[in-house]
């Protein structure tokens, strides 16, 4: 049976079958973070709630071809401490923290030598990690470069919140073919202005109360 909440989530979400664009986003995200900062490298980390890892989910730059897709244990390094503190960190000598995850890094085939990581935070929900690695050798690193990668961070945490939506619904529609109708006609909707909006949006809080009682039967 599917559950009305799901079924409100694929029809309001309006983002079916956009999971792809939105995974183009957030890689065009960390590509314009690796860019300013002058990096070596930059990826968001996905939180998978169902196994508590971290997952690659964006990477540019070195490791690229080796990362994306690679999981570990979401407690672990780094990237665990700043999804388990919700705080942002700069570290400028990784083997010199004990936080850092070597056999993680090694694992992957790129250890770097500094990083920038902040939290993504969506709606007080955590989503995942951002991570700025090897930007070039200086003293330090200024309050305005932090300030700068909290606005990446925000900028990630919307495109993983849509991609994570995206995702939802594909799988309920997966489950539930008759609410493909429903989910083409919000995609539609969402486009439209004003009162046509309203009104489309009205239809489909029908369309969806309908479905709902339908399958609960």
């Amino acid at each position: 049976m599917t559950e009305p909440s799901d079924l409100q989530a694929a029809v309001a979400s309006g983002v079916v079958g956009s999971a792809g664009s939105f995974g183009e986003l957030l890689s065009a995200i960390v590509q314009v973070a690796r860019s300013i900062f002058g990096a070596k490298a930059s990826s968001v980390l996905l939180l998978d709630e169902d196994t508590d890892e971290l997952v690659f989910e964006a990477v540019v730059g070195e490791g690229e071809e080796s990362l994306l897709g690679v999981r570990f244990p979401a407690d672990h390094g780094i990237a665990g401490w700043v999804l388990a503190t919700r705080t942002p960190l700069v570290i400028e000598d990784v083997r010199k923290d004990p936080r850092f995850a070597s056999d993680v890094a090694e694992d992957t085939g790129y250890v770097p030598s500094g990083l920038m990581a902040a939290p993504l935070l969506h709606e007080e929900r955590i989503l995942g990690v951002l991570e700025v690695l090897d930007r070039p050798e200086q003293s330090h690193f200024s309050l305005k470069e932090m300030d700068l990668l909290g606005l990446f961070a925000n900028q990630a945490a919307i495109a993983v919140d849509l991609l994570l939506r995206a995702r939802q619904a594909e799988r309920v529609l997966e489950e539930k073919g008759d609410l493909a109708i429903v989910a083409k006609l919000a995609s539609v909707v969402n486009e439209l202005e004003d009162e046509r909006r309203e009104a489309g949006l009205r239809l489909l809080g029908n369309l969806a109360a309908t479905l709902g009682a339908k399958t609960s039967l």
